[in-house]
């Protein structure tokens, strides 16, 4: 039997399955894409990757970003959520035109696909500019046309903004790239009003699409819903029925004790960014608590206009020790929980479990390998814990994205680093 590739010899395998399981000495045979055997697999290779020393794991979900706010990195900077968005929409208005985000979404995909992170679901203006300019780095990119009650950045009327999402099924399927879910991406419920929102709701259900949004990413947030509505974010959701559609709720840091009730309910997901959070002074979800009422939470970077990077092995370090600091408990939230919330639990809120998320036969290889031959990662007692406390994205060597290798020896096989980002610099130059 001869298959594509074979990753030969890993020093760990995690598995990050429901059992947390780990591999030590294990190979991985890949072929068409897929993970088609674990462990000793004695298979021929047309592409073999030495393994030895490096630690294997699926690659990161990150579950809420908007990548092209890379050409943003540190424009909003000591200040809130509302302050951050006066800044940034002035912005975003003058330099995120289609050649803006494709530029800025090719530098946040490398910048993410170097970091580890194979998936993102990312909300953003033009999104056909987007998806190509992720599939051209070769991120499995989930997005999906954005929607205000009002113009907007991108000075969008609303049917303009309804015409785009019903074609964006089609247009998804021409751009190509690793499968993904069509997607629509209200920004909130105090930026779209309930009518549009059940509108949104409405076609979501027609097109089996993903529905991502934010809610409740402070106390001013909630009171800028309930003055447009009259509701909070979260019963305004349901009451135009998106709730049902069990959406992923960017960010769920201020969601009171009925909120969360309906959020586990309806199998909805909250998007946990603790350094975005931390930064804008937001405030800090309590995980721990919304796992233990059967809420899914997985992990996401936010834009680089408020986290100011990609980093999602940062983001699992600030999620494990904010949620023992909330909870007054060093034992709250083990380091596997962190992993699977970033891994498995990621991929299952976008409806993509299935098909990425574990290291098993069958699932498509979506993977990354961590070198472990550097002090900081020396000794391994416990690898999910050297993963979260110890190691960070430089460690990240080799990623691959349905069975293809996007990276490799740290470098980017699809794209010139230095030319993505010197295309970047020229839009912000010239702005």
């Amino acid at each position: 039997m001869s298959v594509d590739l074979v990753i030969r010899g890993a020093r760990y395998a995690l598995m990050c399955d429901d059992s947390g399981s780990v591999m030590e000495r294990a190979d991985i045979a890949i072929d068409d894409g897929r993970i088609v055997g674990v462990g000793e697999v004695g298979v021929d290779a047309h592409t073999v990757i030495d393994a030895r020393g490096l630690l294997v794991m699926p690659g990161l979900v990150n579950l809420h970003t908007h990548l092209a706010m890379t050409l943003l990195r540190g424009i909003a900077e000591g200040v809130d959520l509302q302050g951050f968005l006066e800044r940034v929409w002035a912005e975003e208005a003058r330099i995120m035109n289609p050649a803006g985000v494709y530029a800025g979404t090719r530098l946040g995909a490398l910048e993410a696909v170097l970091g580890g992170t194979t998936t993102a679901l990312d909300m953003y203006f033009h999104p056909a500019e987007a998806h190509r300019a992720a599939v051209d780095v070769g991120l499995r990119h989930v997005t999906g046309p954005v929607f205000f009650s009002f113009p907007g950045p991108d000075h969008l009327e609303w049917d303009e903004r309804m015409m785009l999402a019903r074609d964006w099924p089609q247009t998804l399927q021409s751009l190509g790239g690793p499968y993904v879910p069509p997607a629509l991406m209200p920004h909130a419920a105090f930026t779209v009003g309930l009518e549009h929102l059940a509108q949104i709701a409405d076609l979501a259900r027609e097109q089996g699409a993903l529905v991502h949004t934010h809610a409740s990413e402070n106390d001013r947030e909630n009171d800028d819903t309930i003055k447009a509505t009259g509701l909070r974010p979260v019963p305004a959701l349901d009451a135009a029925g998106l709730l049902a559609l069990a959406p992923v709720l960017g960010h769920g840091v201020r969601l009171d004790s009925h909120d969360r009730d309906r959020v586990a309910a309806t199998g909805t997901a909250v998007a946990h960014c603790p350094g975005s959070n931390l930064k804008l002074a937001s405030g800090a979800a309590d995980i721990v608590g919304y796992r233990e009422q059967g809420i899914r939470v997985g992990i996401g970077t936010d834009g680089c206009s408020s986290s100011n990077d990609l980093d999602m092995f940062a983001a699992m370090r600030l999620a494990a020790n904010l949620a023992r600091l909330v909870r007054d408990d060093p034992a709250a939230l083990s380091a596997r929980d962190v992993v699977r919330a970033a891994t498995l639990e990621g991929a299952r809120a976008i409806g993509l479990g299935d098909r990425i998320g574990t290291i098993e036969p069958g699932k498509e290889a979506d993977l990354i390998a961590l070198d472990l031959r550097s002090p900081h990662l020396v000794p391994v007692h416990d690898p999910y814990t050297s993963v979260v406390f110890s190691a960070g994205r430089a460690d990240v060597c080799h990623v691959l994205v349905a069975g293809t290798p996007v990276v490799i020896d740290r470098h980017p096989t699809r794209v010139d680093a230095d030319d993505v980002m010197a295309a970047a610099l020229r839009i912000v130059d010239a702005t």
